[in-house]
């Protein structure tokens, strides 16, 4: 038997179609009714773990999943010692750097040593270091658009599907890091050695 790291949030509606296509049924997750954190399928074949999005590539790197469905961001972020199999299409988001409408037009019209706040610290780091930037990045978990509306930074790093909350807030967006998509990854030992013909199942989910 299986087991697959599914993650809470904006991609789990997706992540189960795309299973059930494949005839592995976790739709109980979607019951508001249901507090289940692990369910198996009827089948027998499979169970899956409902897991934060930020923890799927942990769990399939620890081998307590050998299979996961995570957002590109997260994989960018986390840097898990895991196998990405395939890029699904579903969840589009972009990494962007936002700042308050009217401030600064590019990154790098930002103050050095400046302030930026965003969940995904890594990502942001990397995008200055990049630029050759010296920039002081906050790590805030929970609504970064704050950072700048209290003054706390300059610009925040955050994901955006619509732009609607940024716009609701007064921030725009002046650069994209990377788009980001649902992809599919393996424990590499796993997916190498093929316990109950996992290859078969990652070739049903690629199609």
């Amino acid at each position: 038997m299986i087991t697959v790291a599914l993650p809470k949030g904006a991609l789990l509606k997706d992540s189960i179609a795309r299973f059930q296509a494949i005839g592995l049924d976790f739709s109980a997750f979607l019951d508001s009714s249901n507090r289940q954190l692990q369910i198996e399928d009827p089948t027998g074949r499979a169970k899956a773990l409902l897991v934060r999005a930020q923890d799927v590539p942990v769990y399939v790197e620890y081998g307590q999943a050998q299979l996961g469905i995570v957002g590109y961001d997260v994989l960018r972020e986390k840097q898990a010692k895991v196998a990405s199999l395939a890029d699904l299409n579903f969840g589009r988001c972009r990494m962007s750097v936002a700042v308050p409408a009217g401030s600064y037009k590019e990154p790098l019209e930002l103050p050095p040593h400046g302030r930026v706040a965003s969940k995904f610290v890594c990502c942001a780091r990397d995008y200055f270091h990049q630029l050759d930037l010296p920039v002081e990045i906050i790590p805030l978990y929970g609504s970064v658009e704050l950072g700048p509306i209290t003054g706390m930074s300059e610009a925040i790093v955050d994901l955006v599907s619509t732009g609607r909350t940024l716009k609701e807030n007064g921030l725009v967006e002046i650069a994209v890091l990377f788009h980001s998509t649902a992809w599919l990854i393996a424990h590499p030992l796993s997916y190498r050695l093929n316990p109950d013909c996992l290859s078969d199942w990652v070739e049903k989910l690629r199609g």
